[in-house]
């Protein structure tokens, strides 16, 4: 893929994040994907994204804004940087708990490209910052 191509496919799957349109951003990847959780697990699968999403969704309301996406030359890489705006609204797992605090985070991704979709998905965050965000 070109950079181009690629800077589009990654543009486009954080518009349908910033959309709430999870089978949107599902189409963006291939069958395997892999996704390394920030501070967590490697999951593989499309299916286990989907899973990944649904508890994402249950927890928060995101939003993804001044996004900055590069490219590896030959577009088979990418890097994108963000500002995360969020609602924490219900408790995760190990977390505090949610009390509909708002917060404002930035992030980022690693992305893998093949076959015109995303391969790999590496997200960081600075944890930390978030728990002293939300109260914790």
């Amino acid at each position: 893929m070109s950079q181009q191509d690629t800077i589009a496919l990654i543009t486009n799957y954080y518009a349908a994040f910033n959309r709430g349109d999870w089978e949107g951003m599902l189409a963006h990847l291939t069958d395997d994907v892999v996704h390394d959780l920030n501070q967590g697990a490697r999951e593989s699968g499309r299916e286990a994204f989907r899973a990944f999403l649904a508890r994402m969704d249950r927890s928060y309301s995101e939003r993804l804004e001044d996004i900055v996406v590069s490219t590896a030359p030959d577009g088979a890489r990418a890097a994108a940087e963000y500002v995360v705006h969020g609602t924490y609204k219900a408790d995760d797992e190990g977390l505090p708990p949610a009390k509909g605090q708002k917060y404002v985070l930035p992030g980022g991704a690693f992305f893998d490209i093949r076959g015109g979709r995303i391969a790999r998905v590496t997200n960081y965050y600075n944890l930390q910052d978030w728990i002293a965000q939300v109260g914790g």
